[in-house]
C-alpha cells in the first residue's frame, strides 16, 4: 500500500511538472509576494529596531519563509473533493481498493513538494540576490523548522479535508471554501504575525490551529524563540494533528452513507 502513495505522489508531481507556464510564472509570483512585503514592513518599522518581538532582520527572514512555507503546504484539494462529488467521480473513487482521504493527502504531498522545489526555493533564492536575510545557522534549527513545517503541512491538509467533506451534505460549498482559504492567510500569520495582534486575540487565536500552519515554522525559521519554546510548537502542532483527526473521521464514516451520486 505504501508503494501505492508513493507512486500518486510522483504521478501528481509529474502532472505539475507538466505545465511550464505555471513553474515560471509561479517563481515570479512568489518572489513578488516577497519583495512587496519586505518593502511594507521595511516602510512600518521605520527607524525602529524592534516590532512585535522581531528585529528588521528577523522579520525580513520572516516574510520570506512564511511564503515559502505556504508554497509547500498549500493545495486545493477540498475544491477537487467537491467537484468529484458534484460530478459523481467520488462513486469509483470510493469503490476502489484504496483509503480516498489518504490519496487526496498523497496528492497534496506531491503538490507541496513541487511548489517548494520548483516555486519556493528558486523564489527564495532569486530574492536572496536583492533583500538580505540570515537562514538557520545549525543543523538543529533547520530540522525544528523542517519539522514544524510538516506537520504545517498535515494540519492545513486536515482542514482541507474537512472542508471538501461538507461537500457530501451541502452538495454545494463553495463560499466556505473561499473563506477558509481567507481565514487561513489571515490568522496563521502569513499575512500579519501573531504577535503583532492584541494580546485577547493572541489568547483566542491559542485555542485554533491556524497559527501552527504557518506562524511556528516562520518564527521557528527566525531564531526569534529559544529550542526549548520551538519544541513547545511542535508538540502542539503534533497535537492539533490528533485533535483534527477525530472530526475527519466522524465526518468521513458519515459521508460514506450521505453520498448521493449526481453526474458520472
Amino acid at each position: 500500500m505504501g508503494k501505492l502513495y508513493r507512486e500518486l505522489i510522483r504521478i501528481r508531481f509529474l502532472t505539475l511538472l507538466a505545465y511550464r507556464v505555471n513553474y515560471y510564472s509561479g517563481i515570479i509570483i512568489y518572489a513578488i509576494n516577497i519583495g512587496a512585503y519586505y518593502f511594507l514592513w521595511g516602510a512600518i518599522y521605520g527607524g525602529q529596531q524592534q516590532l512585535g518581538g522581531l528585529s528588521v532582520e528577523q522579520m525580513t527572514a520572516y516574510v520570506a519563509v512564511a511564503w515559502m512555507s505556504r508554497a509547500f503546504y498549500f493545495n486545493n484539494i477540498d475544491m477537487e473533493m467537491a467537484q468529484e462529488v458534484r460530478e459523481g467521480k467520488v462513486a469509483i473513487e470510493m469503490i476502489r481498493p484504496y483509503n480516498y482521504l489518504a490519496v487526496k493527502t498523497a496528492q497534496a504531498f506531491g503538490e507541496g513538494i513541487f511548489r517548494m522545489i520548483f516555486f519556493a526555493l528558486p523564489g527564495i533564492f532569486l530574492i536572496s540576490l536583492l533583500i538580505p536575510f540570515r537562514f538557520p545557522g545549525t543543523p538543529g534549527a533547520w530540522g525544528m523548522y523542517l519539522v514544524s513545517l510538516m506537520f504545517a503541512f498535515v494540519i492545513n491538509t486536515q482542514l482541507n479535508l474537512l472542508t471538501g467533506l461538507f461537500t457530501f451534505f451541502l452538495f454545494r460549498n463553495d463560499g466556505m471554501m473561499r473563506a477558509k482559504r481567507v481565514v487561513v492567510d489571515l490568522l496563521s500569520g502569513l499575512v500579519l504575525p501573531i504577535s503583532f495582534f492584541p494580546g485577547w486575540a493572541q489568547t483566542l487565536m491559542g485555542y485554533l490551529p491556524f497559527q501552527a500552519i504557518n506562524y511556528y515554522p516562520s518564527v521557528i525559521f527566525t531564531g526569534a524563540i529559544p529550542a526549548e519554546k520551538a519544541w513547545q510548537m511542535i508538540g502542539l502542532q503534533a497535537l492539533w494533528v490528533a485533535v483534527i483527526l477525530v472530526p475527519i473521521l466522524v465526518m468521513w464514516r458519515k459521508a460514506q452513507n450521505k453520498l448521493v451520486v449526481q453526474g458520472g
